[in-house]
């Protein structure tokens, strides 16, 4: 019984080895599948991804090809229009600088609009149009910049650089308290002439787009980094964001303050505002009283309109009822009286006020002459613009 159980058993194992043969078979072949298949669904997405950065590419060099061609073109227009601009005005075409593009623009086509943007300019067309970005991603589609999928690498490549920069001043000012030196021994950042880039500037220098919220991100950490005591180590780094301010003001020469017998300081500005001319002599240590043409301002003035006019320079500036102001004024009706004394007593208040506030007058337009006057009546009509009742009969 014993042997017929050993058998069987040798019988059964073999059945079971013999059955287990075609089952192991179809496995492997299913495996073998599997790897087959997933090897040609990579060489398939690596092929598509191949070609897409293949499409990517070519769009990028389309895109390319058209900015290159537009520049060319424009610079050619460019070239010669400034060479007809300088034959027009006289002067060589090859010395023709962009500074004489710029004056003989203004002398040929004057504007009186506010806003520098909306007056006529003929510039290069690289300053006129945007930059474009270079690609950026080799021919394998790996990107340059580590900070290629954050959208803006650029823009947050200088958010890494500015931080970086005030931990190392900050690493400088922990190695100066343990040294025991508590006072900087260096000055501080002197930033009163210029002023931070608007988002517009800051757009340009990354050739991205820059929200309002990233832009304020990025202000608030340049003021944090130079509030550090030493902030001077970095002057460089911070200078790039900072555009000058008095670079037209510097051309200006502001009279220094003079000072009577009773060693009070004043100074003096001429102003002139249609057929009106005005000198206004402004004195420190005042209590606001103002004369015109030996009159007070009520009296000289009845219209409410004109003395908001008079008085608007030193309510700008913080200073009303802190000086004496003293005026004689000739020609022209109240209302060209009125702006000729403004511009005059703003001229006179630089002399006491530092360059901030003086550029801060200057974007105000307190110290921009008004260039406009009366258009004068035209024959044939009953005035500048109107025209005679027609009439039939």
């Amino acid at each position: 019984m014993a042997t017929s159980t050993a058998r069987f058993g040798v019988v059964f194992s073999r059945h079971l080895y013999k059955s287990t043969t075609p089952c192991t078979t179809i496995l492997r072949n299913k495996a073998w599948y599997s790897t087959v298949t997933s090897a040609k669904q990579d060489r398939a997405r690596q092929d598509s991804s191949t070609e897409a950065q293949g499409r990517a590419e070519m769009a990028y060099a389309a895109r390319k090809a058209t900015y290159d061609a537009l520049i060319k073109k424009e610079a050619e227009e460019y070239e010669r229009g400034k060479r007809h601009l300088a034959n027009m005005m006289g002067e060589d075409p090859e010395n023709f600088t962009q500074a004489d593009i710029d004056r003989a623009i203004r002398y040929l086509l004057p504007s009186g609009l506010f806003d520098k943007q909306a007056r006529p300019i003929m510039k290069h067309p690289s300053e006129i149009f945007p930059p474009q970005k270079e690609t950026q991603v080799d021919a394998e589609g790996r990107p340059f910049h580590y900070l290629f999928y954050t959208g803006k690498p650029n823009f947050f490549s200088l958010m890494h650089d500015a931080y970086a920069k005030l931990l190392e001043i900050q690493a400088i000012e922990d190695k100066m308290l343990a040294k025991g030196i508590y006072k900087p021994d260096i000055e501080p950042l002197f930033l009163k002439r210029s002023l931070w880039l608007s988002r517009e500037d800051l757009v340009k220098m990354v050739i991205e787009d820059v929200t309002d919220h990233d832009y304020n991100r990025l202000i608030r950490l340049l003021e944090r980094i130079i509030q550090q005591p030493y902030a001077k180590h970095i002057e460089e780094f911070v200078l790039q964001f900072r555009r000058d301010i008095m670079a037209a003001g510097s051309k200006e020469v502001i009279e220094p303050l003079k000072y009577d017998d009773n060693g009070i300081a004043f100074s003096e500005g001429t102003g002139k505002r249609k057929t009106a001319m005005a000198t206004v002599t402004v004195r420190d240590r005042g209590t606001g009283k103002v004369f015109i043409n030996g009159k007070g301002l009520l009296d000289y003035f009845k219209n409410i309109q004109d003395r908001e006019q008079i008085m608007f320079p030193f309510q700008f500036v913080g200073k009303l009822g802190d000086f004496d102001m003293e005026c004689t004024v000739e020609g022209g009706g109240s209302s060209g009286q009125a702006g000729a004394i403004r511009l005059a007593t703003s001229y006179a208040l630089r002399s006491f006020l530092p360059e901030e506030q003086i550029e801060q007058m200057r974007q105000a337009g307190l110290l921009t002459k008004d260039p406009r006057v009366v258009e004068r009546q035209k024959p044939g009509q009953k005035g500048a613009r109107k025209k005679f009742t027609w009439k039939k009969r």
